[in-house]
């Protein structure tokens, strides 16, 4: 699992497939996923495209490997969310955990952010949205009035706008994640007012 530090998106440590994927993501992000070659990739690298192509064959590859590898705590929140009881407790800690995840695959989520189009457009578009109705569907009250079924989706959402909407404010983006994640967890907790959790 890949930890994040606290002072924004840094690259990681280790392997050639992890440094392809982020210079992959770093070129992405200056120019664009469409004007992006392999050849200026594997140039960024200072390694030959064959060797580029040991590990990836299309830029599409790169990013569902990066995709599959970032996002993959959220599959594991999933899994674990389905088995406890839906308690406010319960649902605090999706919370937390979604935002931590969140924050260690930061650059990914920048790069679906600033080319939903070419997101769409490759598998993991689908899977994005699945998860997410997924994780509403694990928040959301059932038995309350409409406002708190509201505030329960409105939760999720708000961990996305501080990732997404507030990058660009001064200060700490962990200070702003925690915010974002205090906000998060007063709407989840006022939707489970009636509850004792």
């Amino acid at each position: 699992m890949t930890t994040s530090s606290s002072s924004g998106p840094q690259p990681r440590r280790g392997n050639t497939r992890q440094r392809i994927q982020d210079v992959a993501l770093e070129l992405f992000a200056e120019q664009g996923y469409e004007k992006t070659s392999l050849r200026e990739i594997a140039e960024r690298l200072e390694v030959t495209k064959a060797a580029l192509y040991y590990h990836f064959k299309t830029k599409e590859d790169i990013i569902i490997s990066l995709f599959e590898d970032l996002t993959r705590p959220i599959d594991e929140l999933i899994a674990w969310a389905e088995e406890q009881p839906r308690t406010l407790e319960t649902k605090r800690e999706v919370l937390r955990r979604y935002s931590e995840a969140m924050a260690a695959g930061a650059s990914l989520y920048r790069f679906m952010q600033e080319n939903q189009a070419t997101t769409r457009e490759l598998t993991i578009g689908e899977t994005v949205k699945k998860r997410l109705f997924k994780l509403v569907e694990l928040l959301r009250t059932t038995d309350g009035p409409l406002t708190d079924q509201v505030r329960c989706v409105s939760a999720l959402f708000t961990l996305h706008a501080g990732m997404m909407f507030l990058q660009h404010v001064e200060g700490d983006p962990e200070e702003t994640r925690l915010a974002a994640l205090e906000v998060a967890t007063d709407l989840i907790t006022q939707a489970h007012h009636h509850d004792t959790a």
